[in-house]
């Protein structure tokens, strides 16, 4: 909401509302949910909506199925129908251990392997991707030129392992304060 209000957006989308948790506290002229169970204003998968959509944002916030196949789908698809100042805020990004980010699900808080679409991302030279130390860690995803180009070896980031995000995290996540998130989403 912070963003939201200092950026003076208008068009927000959230993906995966779950009972409306977050969906329901954000504030802006215009806002749509997709969410094919609980929540949100529109009942569909992410990729049904992204599918006929025709409306551009300027906050898309992911929460949605916590797996890299689809989170690198909604990174996709968001860039596609971002406003050029726009960010894309993904949740879950910062799994604290082994039992977090196995896929399927086998523990309490569960942040999937999201983070595996945020070094993917952090790959590309057309998006500028950063991770907030915040609330199990927030992907931000903006649409300018990479500033910080993460090179890997690898293009299969399906096939990384949590021992290479854990000895890797810092570079591989980008990983920024909450205090510097002003300077990170104003220049």
């Amino acid at each position: 909401q912070k963003i939201i209000n200092k950026k003076q957006y208008e068009n927000y989308l959230e993906i995966g509302c779950d009972k409306n948790a977050n969906f329901s506290e954000i504030n802006v002229k215009n806002k749509i949910g997709v969410d094919p169970v609980s929540g949100g204003s529109v009942k569909m998968t992410s990729d049904e909506f992204f599918k006929n959509n025709t409306k551009f944002f300027d906050c898309i916030f992911i929460d949605g199925l916590h797996i890299y196949e689809q989170a690198r789908k909604d990174i996709l698809n968001s860039v596609k129908f971002l406003n050029p100042n726009g960010i894309i805020i993904l949740h879950d990004c910062l799994p604290l251990k082994i039992w977090n980010q196995i896929v399927p699900q086998i523990y309490g808080h569960w942040n999937g392997d999201v983070w595996k679409a945020i070094v993917e991302a952090r790959t590309m030279k057309n998006i500028d991707t950063y991770t907030c130390k915040a609330d199990h860690g927030l992907g931000m995803i903006l649409k300018r030129p990479n500033r910080n180009l993460l090179k890997l070896s690898t293009s299969n980031f399906k096939n990384l392992k949590f021992k290479d995000y854990y000895n890797n995290h810092k570079n591989f996540m980008n990983i920024v304060e909450v205090k510097d998130i002003d300077k990170l989403i104003l220049n």
